[in-house]
């Protein structure tokens, strides 16, 4: 009823899930992964404690091999489960039991599993690893999910239709302020074009939620000043702080305004969202 691509960064900072189904609330059962262990996917009819499980296991030093090979030989429902699994070195694993329904299969390669059960056919998961292989290595592991996703969502996806979609990124301090792990934790739970809601999100997530890269920022003068109080007066505020804060461009714009992100300011002139 899924598809889905484990994976570890080309650097190996990162560890992620993305996934898609027809089925309500797909991140809700299918991801997780840890910063510096490694994640997995959980699928078909999917055991949900293989999370925490597998993610022990990593954690305590076991191959994604052996991971898997413990999960399996305690399950008698087995054969009825799709994994995949990427430990903190990038090797790769995937099951697909027996059970599962047709068609059902996977594919591994340096640092990812790739896995899907009710497909189209076989060139879902192959579009998915081409597509993965094909993306620049240096981008953000989010980007490249997102884009070998997108792949097997074109290739056919869930013969049964769509539904939902998911992606979920762990790098080191990689969360909000570096208080936390998480890059990305994005889910669409009910949508009719569920992976391409996904990549708008994505986009978003990049805007509001990843601080700006020297390249990004302008630095402050001060007719760029009086054009930002301006337009945040024109919104409602009386400070272009207030407004900052309520636009959720803390990451955007720096706190003593000596620099404004170029993409903020492209959306103040109309040039951009």
């Amino acid at each position: 009823m899924t598809f889905s691509i484990v994976a570890r960064s080309a650097d190996g900072e990162s560890w992620g899930v993305a996934v898609a189904s027809k089925f309500l609330a797909v991140g809700s059962a299918v991801p997780a992964a840890v910063a510096g262990v490694g994640a997995i996917a959980t699928q078909a009819a999917a055991n949900v404690a293989y999370k925490g499980l597998a993610l022990s296991h990593l954690a305590e030093g076991a191959t994604a091999e052996v991971a898997l090979a413990s999960l399996l030989e305690d399950d008698e429902g087995r054969e009825h489960r799709q994994v995949g699994l990427v430990d903190v070195d990038g090797n790769a694993v995937t099951h697909t039991g027996s059970s599962c329904l047709d068609w059902a299969g996977g594919l591994t390669g340096d640092g990812y599993a790739i896995q899907g059960n009710v497909l189209t056919g076989p060139e879902v998961v192959q579009a998915v690893e081409s597509a993965f292989l094909a993306a620049d290595p240096t981008l953000p592991l989010a980007h490249r999910l997102l884009r070998a996703l997108t792949a097997g969502d074109e290739a056919g996806g869930d013969r049964r239709g769509r539904q939902s979609a998911a992606l979920f990124v762990v790098r080191d301090e990689a969360g909000y302020s570096g208080f936390d792990d998480v890059a990305v934790d994005l889910r669409v739970d009910d949508h009719p074009a569920p992976v391409t809601e996904l990549a708008r999100l994505l986009d978003l997530n990049d805007l509001y939620l990843t601080a700006s890269t020297e390249e990004e920022k302008v630095p402050m003068t001060p007719d760029l000043e009086a054009e930002l109080l301006a337009h945040a007066q024109a919104s409602g505020q009386e400070t272009i702080a207030a407004w900052v804060g309520c636009e959720n461009y803390e990451m955007r714009v720096a706190e003593d305004l000596s620099w404004v992100d170029r993409r903020v300011l492209a959306i103040v002139r109309g040039e951009g969202s």
